[in-house]
C-alpha cells in the first residue's frame, strides 16, 4: 500500500466536530481503552480557540488524523503529574503551549508517512513557545518518532482514577523543524 491518493485537509474546531463520529470510531480502533472520557473530551478541544485538526483520508476514508489545541491559563494539562515540575514550567500563559492532543493512523497504513505528514499540518508554524503531548511510555513506535522530532520528556502523567493509564509528558521548543525539510 502507498500513500498515493491520500488526500490530507486541516480543519477548525468547528469544521472537526462536524466529523467527530468518524474521528472517534477511529481512535476507538486504535485505542481500545479510549472511553467515553475521550469522546467528551474531543468535543471539548473542538470549542477551544485555535484547535486545529488535520485528516487524511484514502477514497473518502479516514486513514489518520492529529490534532491539538493551545492550552489556556486556567488549563488542568499539568494536574496529575505523578513528580511535580516547578510552577514556572506549569503556569501557562496565552502563546505559550500547544497541546497536540492526538495523531494516530489506523494499523494498515502505518509506516508510510501518514503519521509525519499529519504531524507536519498540525505543528509546523504553531507559534507558541513549546509543544506538549502524552504518549504511552510502551509506545515504542510512538516514542521513537517524537524523539526523532525533538520532543522529550518531562514527566509522567496519571488520570485521578487509579486504574487510569500512566502517560509519558515530553515537550519541544516551537517552531518546529521535521528531519529533511
Amino acid at each position: 500500500m502507498s500513500t498515493a491518493g491520500v488526500a490530507y485537509q486541516v480543519l477548525d474546531g468547528r469544521a472537526a466536530v462536524g466529523k467527530a463520529e468518524d474521528m472517534l470510531a477511529l481512535a476507538h480502533e486504535v485505542d481500545a481503552g479510549a472511553g467515553e472520557e475521550l469522546d467528551r473530551q474531543f468535543r471539548v478541544w473542538c470549542r477551544q480557540p485555535g484547535f486545529v485538526l488535520a485528516e487524511a483520508r484514502h477514497g473518502g476514508f479516514l486513514v489518520g488524523y492529529g490534532c491539538g489545541t493551545p492550552l489556556r491559563p486556567s488549563t488542568s494539562w499539568w494536574r496529575g503529574l505523578t513528580t511535580p515540575l516547578p510552577a514556572e514550567f506549569t503556569t501557562e500563559h496565552q502563546g505559550r503551549t500547544f497541546a497536540l492532543t492526538q495523531l494516530l493512523v489506523r494499523a494498515a497504513w502505518r509506516r508510510q508517512g501518514i503519521a509525519t505528514e499529519l504531524y507536519r499540518l498540525v505543528m509546523v508554524g504553531r507559534p507558541e513557545e513549546r509543544g506538549t503531548l502524552t504518549v504511552p511510555p510502551g509506545a515504542a513506535a510512538a516514542q521513537s518518532a517524537f524523539r526523532a522530532w525533538g520532543w522529550h520528556k518531562v514527566a509522567r502523567t496519571q488520570g485521578e482514577d487509579p486504574e487510569s493509564a500512566v502517560l509519558d509528558v515530553l515537550v519541544t521548543s516551537l517552531p518546529v523543524s521535521l528531519p529533511g525539510s
